[in-house]
């Protein structure tokens, strides 16, 4: 490993962490260490997505000095600054400068598919979370009945988000018609999709659907969504947006006299931050939910409880746990679990047989690629979420757990006032 790359991985983890990677180094010394390479948007539009990368690596740090048949787990944190181009070429550093044995990514599909393309092409294993499947099979040129060599995925689909947002709406005083914003980028289109996307399942539940069709990322002007979205007289506004175009979007929807009953928006409202720097015009605002320390479940490598990771984020940061922390824990205990059954035969094709007979309880519920119907593919939950704004700042409560009784509804939907 060169000096930049070393100053790379201690400059993601120093400082919090110090005492623990000491440790880790030591272990080092003894041992050659397994590599492991993790892309993640740390700057960019999806930088939500890579906030939780130290916290949680310190989380992992006594199983990553521990690591897997005496040796310990190096992890090299890589920043696609949100590009796509970009997660493609430091992916490729991983594999080809640094030689790591296994590739994590996280952060929907335009973090995800480059990222596992590489992997796939260059014939090293990959894991991935927080991306749905129909873009990381589709969107690859693939079919859920042949799938890949080398790359898999914890998510959901497009069918697990579609039974959240239905769920929220069930039983609510709406008019039923439901206007689209969409960006024309991997998830939009996925989502978007008139055969298997939202706009075929909603007019099956009965939902009237007005589709203006797909927006520009980093869009100034909806004037034209909110126009046909008025005239339509919608009661429902849903899609999937990076921060910055919902930010606008909803802002001016308000100056522009559009006022839906209900706005089920997903990822740009996975983080706490998004609703408070909007502030009171984001009370009310729902989204899919794919962590809450609610979760029943408690990790095999660190033996914290969803709640305690939650509480151990607030006390290290000072700010409110969000779901990208569940999302980016679950993925780092999948890479553990997986070398660790390897049983020191570390070689491409070890790892992925391990992969395929894993059968875990993580943070974001239980992972098992075998049976699940969609090659490469191990499903996790989607739950439907609602931010309400308390003295304290921003909460988000499950309010639907469909598929997953075992989680509690914490509060069900509230009518946006």
């Amino acid at each position: 490993m060169t000096m930049k790359r070393r100053q790379l991985l201690v400059g993601a983890t120093a400082g919090l962490f110090a005492p623990a990677l000491m440790g880790t180094r030591s272990a080092w010394g003894s041992s050659r260490p397994i590599k492991v390479g993790l892309v993640t948007p740390q700057t960019g539009s999806l930088a939500f997505f890579g906030a939780p990368d130290s916290f949680i690596l310190s989380q992992f740090a006594d199983a990553l000095a521990e690591g897997a048949n005496g040796r310990p787990i190096e992890i090299i944190v890589k920043d696609s600054q949100s590009n796509p181009n970009r997660a493609a070429e430091v992916a490729a550093d991983l594999i080809l400068d640094d030689e790591v044995s296994l590739l994590l990514s996280s952060g929907g599909p335009a973090n995800v598919l480059p990222v596992a393309d590489q992997a796939e092409i260059n014939g090293v294993p990959s894991l991935s979370t927080a991306c749905p499947w129909q873009p990381f099979v589709f969107g690859r040129g693939s079919t859920p009945d042949v799938g890949f060599d080398m790359t898999y995925l914890f998510g959901f689909g497009i069918e697990d988000a579609i039974n959240a947002y239905l769920s929220l709406w069930e039983g609510q005083d709406t008019n039923k018609k439901v206007g689209i914003v969409l960006a024309n980028d991997p998830d939009g289109n996925a989502w978007g999709d008139e055969r298997t996307g939202f706009p075929p399942a909603l007019r099956a539940a009965g939902y009237d659907v007005i589709d203006p069709g797909r927006h520009q990322l980093l869009s100034d002007d909806f004037s034209a969504y909110i126009s046909a979205f008025k005239e339509a007289e919608c009661d429902i506004v849903m899609g999937t947006m990076i921060p910055p175009d919902f930010v606008t979007f909803w802002s001016q929807s308000r100056q522009q006299g559009f006022t839906p009953k209900i706005a089920t928006i997903g990822k740009c409202l996975l983080m706490p931050t998004v609703p408070t720097r909007m502030g009171p015009v984001a009370n009310g605002l729902s989204t899919e939910l794919a962590w809450h320390p609610s979760y029943p479940y408690v990790s095999p490598a660190t033996g914290k409880s969803c709640q305690d990771i939650a509480n151990d984020w607030e006390a290290t940061t000072g700010g409110p746990w969000n779901q990208t922390i569940g999302l980016k824990h679950g993925l780092i205990e999948l890479a553990v679990d997986v070398l660790r059954r390897a049983d020191g035969d570390f070689s491409p094709e070890a790892i992925v047989s391990s992969i395929k007979s894993t059968s875990l309880e993580t943070a974001i519920g239980k992972a098992q690629w075998e049976g699940s119907g969609i090659a490469n593919v191990a499903k996790s939950n989607v739950l439907g979420g609602q931010w309400h704004m308390r003295d304290d700042g921003f909460k988000l409560e499950v309010a639907a757990n469909p598929g997953a009784p075992e989680v509690p509804v914490t509060q069900p939907l509230q009518l946006l006032g």
